[in-house]
């Protein structure tokens, strides 16, 4: 991986943000090493959860969240709408296109490529797990994807907003048609408790704060301090998302040692759709000429996935030991690697894109 800030200043955190990817490699290693070796630790942090929501790592991602939320001005949002390239992008590459391109790679590899390698019943179950994945676009991580990438947050957030609506009523019958069945049992409390955690709670808080903020000052001298309390805060962001990678990772040490080819199988068609469909949602921005700052988010969201979701689907409907859901928990160690590089060439290619 790479330095992932190098056309961005690395204000608030310095050394510690420019090399973010070189931390979150080691936390990745820190992770599964932590994981085999404690793994009663790590078995009562798993057990803290709600709905299958796991509350630290909420805690942890509502750390992510809140920085950029603060920056979220209302007073903007209305005027979204005069620029509905980047959202039209978002909707169009989640809903059209990434469900079914998510699917057919899952059906050529498992069905094909890796056949002779594993039993017919598993590559079912990895192809259903993968699947859920495809249909479950990302709702919290993204805001720190935007955010290293100086993305619009107003932006940002109408996408986010607009993807959880339709995931409310899209979600179960597009994993219905795709997996060939009729009754899909999606767990509705994970789903509304993971949009309150990641995304409602986060953004009451920075509205508070920014009110709090610019209470009884003009708009630029709001506006600065704002941006010093943001500063300020911002190392929280970069210690969430760094302490997330050794949780995550943590919790799945042992399937990681224990099953590595099994994994590496599972992440090849992955990694193919990230990447896939990052290419194609940032070529489309580049194309219909949409300033970088919400070209980068509209192109990462299509690329990040709800993983939270999928893990509590695969686990109700197959079970918490079925190859659905370790297809949804690779989806889970392959993320914050992958959307670190998309992130870095995101970074890097911003002069191609208009700035308004």
């Amino acid at each position: 991986m790479t330095d992932i800030t190098r056309d961005k200043p690395a204000a608030g955190i310095g050394l510690f943000e420019k090399w973010l990817s070189v931390w979150v490699a080691l936390a990745i290693m820190a992770g599964v090493g932590l994981g085999h070796g404690f793994p009663g630790a790590f078995s009562a942090l798993a057990s803290l959860e709600y709905a299958s929501v796991n509350l630290p790592v909420a805690v942890l991602i509502w750390a992510m969240v809140y920085p950029m939320m603060i920056s979220v001005d209302f007073t903007s949002l209305a005027r979204v709408s005069d620029k509905p390239k980047g959202l039209v992008i978002t909707l169009v590459v989640n809903w059209l296109i990434k469900p079914f391109t998510m699917a057919g790679l899952a059906v050529v590899f498992f069905e094909f490529v890796f056949a002779p390698f594993i039993e017919p019943e598993d590559a079912t179950q990895y192809i259903a797990g993968l699947i859920l994945l495809g249909a479950a676009p990302c709702t919290a991580m993204v805001f720190v994807w935007s955010q290293l990438t100086r993305g619009d947050p107003n932006y940002t957030l109408v996408q986010v907003a607009a993807n959880d609506v339709i995931m409310v009523f899209a979600f179960a019958p597009l994993v219905a048609i795709l997996l060939g069945v009729t009754d899909i049992a999606v767990p509705w409390d994970t789903l509304i408790l993971s949009t309150v955690l990641y995304v409602v709670i986060p953004l009451l808080a920075g509205i508070a704060t920014r009110l709090w903020l610019t209470r009884g000052h003009a708009k630029p001298v709001g506006d600065a301090r704002v941006s010093a309390f943001t500063g300020r805060v911002k190392p929280a962001s970069v210690i969430g998302l760094i302490a997330t990678v050794v949780l995550l990772f943590g919790f799945q040490g042992d399937v990681i040692l224990e099953r590595p080819l099994v994994i590496a199988m599972i992440a090849v068609p992955l990694l193919i759709q990230a990447y896939g469909i990052f290419a194609l949602a940032y070529a489309a921005a580049w194309a219909w000429k949409t300033p970088h700052r919400i070209a980068a988010p509209c192109a990462l969201i299509g690329t990040s996935n709800f993983f939270e979701l999928a893990v509590a689907v695969a686990i109700v409907m197959f079970g918490v030991n079925s190859g659905a859901a370790l297809a949804t928990v690779v989806g889970v160690l392959v993320e914050v690697p992958v959307m670190l590089s998309l992130v870095a060439l995101a970074n890097r290619t911003r002069r191609l894109f208009p700035e308004t």
